[in-house]
């Protein structure tokens, strides 16, 4: 199974100015726990999760003035669709992250997670007979 099969195409990008609460409540709304961060003036594609969110309210930071810049991951490892959900896996594991933003001809097409992965790995839950 490839990575295209298994990624979800909603995309959420937001802009590095935007306020931490402002990207909890855009991730909240669309029901993902990454966004992409487009940042014009740097050039780049980051990564903004849920888990930096938590980080920084664990950490006693205000998220209604701490910016999404200050939290993005930059040094981002990207997947193509065509790879394969195994080589996705093990890109996250080798590099401890939970998420692959996907590329293709260079723009955000979608994003696998690790639950993404698992669904697609593990069988349908059932139901039991009451």
């Amino acid at each position: 199974m490839l990575v295209r099969d298994a990624m979800s195409t909603v995309v959420l990008t937001i802009g590095p100015a935007h306020t931490l609460r402002q990207a909890a409540a855009l991730m909240s709304a669309r029901h993902v726990g990454a966004a992409v961060v487009l940042d014009p003036d740097a050039g780049g594609i980051g990564i903004l999760t849920e888990r930096d969110i938590l980080n920084s309210v664990g950490l006693g930071q205000d998220p209604d003035t701490e910016r999404a810049q200050a939290h993005t991951t930059n040094d981002v490892v990207f997947a193509a669709p065509t790879w394969t959900l195994e080589e996705a896996a093990r890109a996250m594991a080798h590099g401890g992250f939970r998420h692959l933003i996907v590329l293709d001809r260079g723009e955000p097409v979608g994003i696998v997670s690790v639950r993404d992965i698992i669904r697609c790995w593990a069988p349908a839950r059932q139901q039991v007979p009451a």
